[in-house]
Order: C-alpha cells, then sequence, then structure tokens
C-alpha cells in the first residue's frame, strides 16, 4: 500500500501528463470495446434481419443465393416459380401464413417487390418487431400504389400522393420505362435498419398491371398497349412468383415441409432456414469481421506504447527522486514496484474511464444507430468476454510498465546523485 500511495502522489505530481496518458487509453479501450459490441450486435441484427419467418422457398439454387435476393434484394433468381405451387403450400394445414414475393424491376436504383397484405402484417425483424407504417396507409384494392420504405423515401424526397415511374429491370439506369402505368405513394414505412428501408412495396396485382402487355419481355406497341385503366379491369392473378415467406403453425414441422419442398414434384424448389442460411453467409465475412477486431487491437498497443514512452521520458528527468528513495533505504526491488505500480494505476484509470466513455457514447447513440443502422447497443455490464479483453489489456500495461521498471532496478545510487550537464 505504501508503494501504491507513492506511485498515486507522483502521478499527481505529473497530472498533466499522466491525465494525457490515462485519456490515450481509454480512447483506445473504448475503441476495443465499442469494436467488440459491434461486432456482437452486427452479428445477431444480421441474423435477426428476418425474425419469426421458418422457411424461405424459391427456384432450386443454392441456400445463400436464395436468401440475397428474397431478403436482402441482392443478386437475381435463377427462376420463378408457379402460383400454382404457392397456393399448395400456403393452403398447407400446417402454414400459419404465407407472404409471396414478386420481383424484377426497380426505380432510380431501388428494388421494387411485389407482394400482399400478408407482407405487412407477418413480416419481422429484430427482436420480433413488426413493420409499421411512418405516414399513409399499405396498398388497397388501386393496383397502381406503393408504399416506400424511409430511405428510398427520403433519398428521393418522396412525400405521400407524389407521383412516379417503375422501370423494368434492376439496372440503376434502365431504358424501359413503365410510364403509362404511374403508381401513387400511399404509405411510407418507419425506418427500420434492414433492406426494407430500400424497397418500393407494390401489390401484386400492380406487379402483374405493369406487365400485362409486356410479350417475351419486350412492351407491346401501338394498338396492343393495355392502359392503366384498361389493366385495372383485368384479372391480375399472378402467373408466377419469385419467392415466398413461410411461417408454420409448430415449428416441429420445419424439417418436414423443408424435405418435402425439396423433393416437390411439379417444379423444382429449394426451402431454407433464414436463420441457418444467415450464419452461413456472415460466415463468409469473417475476415473483415476478424480484421476490424485486430485493427482496434493495434490501437489499444498505441495506447500501451504511449503509456511506455511517458513512463521512460518520466524516468529520465526522476534519477534524483529514485536516488533519493534508495538513499532513504528504498531497495532496488522496490523501485521497480513503484513503476509498475505507477503503469498499472495509469492502465486502471484508462480502462475505467474507457468503459465510462463506451457508455456515455452508448446512451447518446443508441436511438440514431438503431434507426439508421438497425443495430441495437444494449446498455449492458461488461460480458466476460469483454472483462477477459480488459484483464489482458490491463495485463499488457503491467508487462510494458516492467520496460521502465527493469531500467530503475538498474541504475546506481551514483549516477542518480551525479549533475549531468
Amino acid at each position: 500500500m505504501p508503494l501504491l500511495r507513492l506511485a498515486l502522489a507522483s502521478l499527481a505530481n505529473r497530472r498533466f501528463t499522466a491525465a494525457l496518458t490515462a485519456f490515450a487509453i481509454a480512447v483506445s479501450v473504448c475503441l476495443l470495446l465499442a469494436v467488440e459490441r459491434v461486432r456482437t450486435e452486427a452479428r445477431a441484427s444480421f441474423a435477426s434481419t428476418i425474425s419469426g419467418t421458418d422457411l424461405v422457398i424459391g427456384a432450386r439454387s443454392g441456400p445463400i443465393n436464395l436468401l440475397l435476393y428474397s431478403v436482402f434484394r441482392i443478386g437475381n433468381a435463377t427462376n420463378n416459380i408457379r402460383w400454382s405451387s404457392f397456393e399448395h403450400y400456403a393452403q398447407d394445414p400446417r402454414v400459419k401464413w404465407a407472404i409471396p414475393i414478386s420481383l424484377g424491376d426497380s426505380h432510380r436504383g431501388y428494388r421494387v417487390m411485389g407482394t400482399d397484405h400478408n407482407y405487412f402484417e407477418h413480416y419481422h425483424y429484430g427482436h420480433g418487431q413488426a413493420l409499421e407504417l411512418a405516414q399513409g396507409r399499405a396498398f388497397a384494392n388501386d393496383p397502381f400504389e406503393v408504399v416506400l420504405g424511409a430511405e428510398v423515401a427520403d433519398a428521393l424526397h418522396y412525400a405521400l400522393g407524389d407521383h412516379l415511374v417503375l422501370a423494368h429491370g434492376v439496372a440503376a439506369i434502365s431504358l424501359v420505362k413503365h410510364d403509362d402505368k404511374p403508381f401513387t405513394v400511399v404509405g411510407i414505412l418507419k425506418r427500420t435498419g434492414t433492406p426494407v428501408d430500400r424497397t418500393l412495396h407494390i401489390s401484386l396485382g400492380g406487379m402483374e398491371a405493369i406487365h400485362v402487355d409486356w410479350h417475351n419481355g419486350m412492351p407491346a406497341r401501338g394498338a396492343e398497349r393495355i392502359s392503366a385503366d384498361q389493366a385495372r379491369a383485368m384479372d391480375l392473378t399472378p402467373k408466377a412468383i419469385t419467392a415466398m415467406l413461410i411461417g408454420l403453425k409448430n415449428r416441429v414441422t420445419t424439417f418436414a415441409l423443408q424435405r418435402e419442398v425439396n423433393d416437390y414434384l411439379d417444379e423444382p424448389l429449394l426451402a431454407i432456414l433464414p436463420g441457418v442460411a444467415l450464419q452461413e453467409l456472415w460466415s463468409l465475412m469473417g475476415t473483415a469481421e476478424q480484421a476490424l477486431f485486430v485493427v482496434s487491437l493495434f490501437v489499444v498497443l498505441t495506447g500501451l506504447i504511449g503509456m511506455l514512452t511517458a513512463i521512460l521520458t518520466s524516468l529520465n528527468e526522476r534519477r534524483r527522486e529514485m536516488a533519493i528513495l534508495r538513499s532513504v533505504g528504498a531497495r532496488p526491488w522496490q523501485i521497480a514496484l513503484l513503476l509498475v505500480a505507477e503503469a498499472g494505476a495509469l492502465a486502471a484509470a484508462g480502462i475505467v474511464a474507457g468503459v465510462a466513455l463506451l457508455y456515455v457514447s452508448i446512451a447518446c447513440a443508441q436511438g440514431y444507430v438503431q434507426a439508421s443502422y438497425g443495430l441495437y447497443l444494449p446498455l449492458t455490464l461488461p460480458s466476460a468476454y469483454e472483462c477477459a479483453l480488459l484483464g489482458l489489456v490491463f495485463g499488457a500495461a503491467l508487462l510494458i510498465g516492467a520496460i521502465p521498471a527493469w531500467r530503475a532496478y538498474r541504475q546506481s545510487l551514483a549516477d542518480g546523485l551525479t549533475v549531468h550537464l
């Protein structure tokens, strides 16, 4: 205890340098914990991009490809699936709800998705959160109504009642547009931090209506064209969709239904468990995840090296102080322990300040991060893994503090009392 009090008194005498050193450690510790917490919560949020859906069914391809285009709106389906197949599984007694998804068009770089009212009722994300409308309502009987994701509305400055034209295909710039059948914005969804924000939602009838006069991938010309009013009077039941999301009454039947879908004889289908596919997709990004963690470790190392530099610099200025301590009876090992105690005190102060800085930052940015990126950062106590990281930082600080301690141990009394010009 006397050594610790002496170390604290010595740091108080050099309070400005000590405070800067502790602050550097605090920032590096805060960054390390922030990166670790973001990694952990990003993994959890990524896994909950879609929540409460038991199966995703699409044309037979690969699990990741099916997940990417049906949930993340990335890439394209290898093929469509027949509407009769959707009806077959939607009417299965084990199925609680089914959401059809029809893709293939876009608007100024944002994907358009055709679906029905089950999407707004049963699609969940995050921790079981349902979709909510910030303004307006969901599309109704008119096929030419669109509900915008929050990012689409903000980026393109759309409001309720605005009209927009969809483009054929998913390219950022399309030369073929459905300009004869404009859509009216009737609703804007609240921000979710998921691909929903970057999607324009229309009804399946609307998706069918804009393609009702298309043949072999090309729009009709002249008298063969069908106007919007004519399309409204037609039967707009789709012939095919891109994928479907399934929720089951009892999850015990999930694997049995998955096997049945994969063995479906009428057409080649693939059913995936979204949670499993999400984990598989996340594993592909493990390298970038680990690289971010390594960068944060190097930041901590930089802070500790700054502490080493500060102690070594002060050591050269404190030779006389060390010599006086030796002259009043302090042993060399006690001088060494004094410097290790100073390093430990600086590290402890930096760790405590870093944890406090982390929680202040989370408290201030929690709402914004969740609204903008869908990443929920809870104000919870440090986990066992985070505590282990802090312990490693403190141990590394003591180890680094042993370097100036060893130098002080070797300094002789005569060297400390000699005046260097």
